[in-house]
């Protein structure tokens, strides 16, 4: 018996019924799981490279270093194109990736040279009022840890009161460098402390002297009525001044390359040829003890930033030297934290991040062997204001299951954007008492949008600003960038800016442009090519639309502390951690710590 044709339209009707109904039931299942997954508060696992140039990176065009685990983590994720940091310098930097904010917000944006923080024993640093994501995680219930290089500042006004230390900004533990690697860390290495600071320090410290023994003789004599109190002060200035000056001279090494446990200091000077393993052990310690609760862990290098430090097993390995070495033990770091979040069971339920703080650092040299990253097609680098090679650097995230894999993102980020991405993750609301200028990457990760949230980014140099890109997203995404202040600098030149080291923000080291310096970066990424009203008809309005942006910015910003001023940036001997008698610092409490067990 032949089947009939009303009984074969409902064959048909009831298996499209059938197809839609269990469409919607994947649709749900998939919402439910996400939901499921977002309800259960992933751990969220953050790792910071250390001026890492995005040339460096095979994912990132390289080929001649090799860089496996991070090209895996970009297949398994997703790769950002346009990843941006707040500035081009490393404290800075990291102030803005820990609050979402631009620096200059929180003071750490610098009106003088010295755009970084100087000493451990500076009273500079992260203001307490200032709220990072750890803090936010914390209060979520996540176990927070920090392994690795903070310079954020530790005390403010005595030896124990600890104001920009990890631990009073949200993390539960912290083991790693207070301060930040230098040259200095490491016997016979040339002294990488600014000595253009130097000569200014002898210098003030020269006019401070003059003035108290004037003042003095004058008082002594009765030829001047200066209050007693007034000369003492002067003479402990002085004093201040001197010894900043001298501490440049040989006890760098005792007083900033140290480790911390918490409060502790375990290691004074640290010892930097088993610093890798320490450090990988604490990372790996962390998340195999904080496995069962939501956890926090951002894994801070030191790597790659000088001196190159490369443990035996990767001397000699690359094809870049000491440098290419260091990349690639860099990446070797990254898969053993990848292998272990695997090995523990974690690998669906853990948000992982990859970043550099900045960009590769072009004058790195030690004579004629180069020592810094590489930043491909882009422009300059570590310190260059607001030229992309020192802005522009790697960003990879990978989430299994709630994220795409292998899928590459043009569109602008910011490393700012960690801060709201991971809040909301954690279920807790972005902070409404302040101006957070990050944006959640999560529509954009999960392709539910098609363009970033970001119209404009501002490209500060210090406290000044160098440059804005401009997201024109109904003009097919066409990308603007005007640069108001570039650098003077050479990639010839080894001494960086003729000879000033890193770059300056302002003076006679940089050059204003009227109009500003116009660049199409969908169409000149390396900005090679500045446009003019001959080259570009909406040169004009183009720049009207950018100016109009940098002025509505400008009156969002209020005045606070500088946290990077001369007097907060100087060495200050009662705030120098000091495990032992000062000035005689010295402690190995570590000496048991050798390697992870099975590395």
């Amino acid at each position: 018996m032949g089947i009939t044709k009303p009984l074969l339209g409902s064959l048909f009707l009831s298996k499209r019924i059938y197809l839609v109904t269990l469409l919607a039931f994947l649709i749900l299942l998939h919402t439910c799981r996400m939901g499921a997954a977002l309800d259960s508060k992933p751990n969220i696992i953050l790792m910071l490279a250390d001026d890492l140039g995005i040339g460096d990176i095979g994912c990132y065009g390289n080929t001649t270093i090799k860089t496996p685990n991070i090209d895996q983590l970009a297949k398994e994720g997703v790769k950002l194109t346009q990843h941006i940091a707040a500035a081009s310098l490393c404290t800075p930097s990291r102030a803005a990736f820990l609050t979402g904010r631009y620096p200059i917000r929180s003071g750490m944006a610098s009106r003088n040279d010295y755009r970084a923080l100087q000493w451990n024993a500076g009273s500079g640093g992260l203001p307490v009022n200032e709220t990072t994501f750890a803090k936010m995680l914390q209060q979520q219930g996540y176990a927070t840890g920090l392994i690795g290089k903070w310079h954020q500042g530790v005390n403010c006004d005595t030896i124990d009161d600890y104001c920009h230390h990890p631990l009073n900004h949200g993390f539960d533990y912290f083991y790693g460098m207070p301060f930040t690697l230098v040259n200095n860390c490491q016997d016979n290495k040339p002294p990488e402390l600014d000595r253009v600071f130097q000569a200014k320090l002898w210098f003030y410290t020269q006019v401070i002297t003059f003035a108290v023994l004037t003042f003095l003789i004058g008082k002594i004599t009765g030829l001047v009525s200066i209050p007693w109190k007034v000369v003492l002060f002067l003479a402990l200035f002085d004093f201040l001044f001197f010894a900043s000056w001298y501490s440049c001279y040989g006890f760098v090494k005792y007083w900033n390359c140290i480790l911390m446990r918490n409060y502790n200091i375990t290691e004074q000077p640290m010892k930097l040829e088993r610093t890798t393993f320490v450090l990988l052990n604490e990372a790996l310690s962390f998340i195999q003890s904080k496995k069962h609760k939501p956890f926090l862990l951002l894994v801070s290098f030191l790597h790659v930033h000088t001196p190159l430090f490369t443990t035996e097993k990767f001397v000699g390995k690359s094809k870049h030297g000491r440098y290419g070495d260091y990349v690639e033990e860099l990446d070797w770091l990254v898969g053993q934290i990848l292998n272990t979040i695997d090995k523990e069971g974690l690998r669906n339920s853990t948000f992982v991040y990859f970043a550099s703080d900045h960009g590769g650092h072009l004058e790195g040299q030690e004579g004629t062997i180069q020592v810094g990253g590489w930043n491909g097609i882009y422009k300059g680098g570590k310190g260059m204001g607001g030229w992309e090679g020192g802005i522009r650097v790697p960003g990879i995230v990978r989430w299994p299951g709630m994220l795409p894999e292998n899928i590459v993102l043009d569109e602008p980020t910011s490393l700012m954007d960690i801060f709201p991405t991971v809040i909301l993750l954690a279920g807790k609301d972005v902070p409404q008492d302040r101006i957070i200028d990050g944006r959640n990457l999560l529509p954009l990760l999960q392709q539910k949008v098609k363009h970033s949230e970001h119209e404009f980014l501002f490209h500060y140099c210090g406290s000044y600003l160098h440059a804005v890109r401009w997201h024109q997203k109904d003009a097919g995404g066409a990308l603007w960038k005007a640069h108001y202040v570039t650098p003077i600098f050479s990639t010839e030149d080894a001494g960086g800016c003729y000879g000033k080291g890193i770059c300056p923000c302002s003076g006679e080291g940089v050059i204003h442009h009227v109009p500003p310096l116009l660049f199409d970066l969908s169409r000149d990424p390396s900005e090679a090519m500045p446009l003019s009203e001959t080259t570009e008809p909406l040169f004009q309005e183009i720049l009207k639309k950018i100016d109009e942006a940098v002025e509505k910015h400008h009156r969002t910003l209020t005045p606070v502390p500088l946290q990077l001023s001369y007097y907060n940036i100087i060495w200050k001997p009662w705030l120098q951690p000091c495990c032992g008698t000062f000035p005689f610092c010295w402690c190995n409490k570590e000496d048991h710590l050798l390697r992870p067990k099975g590395i």
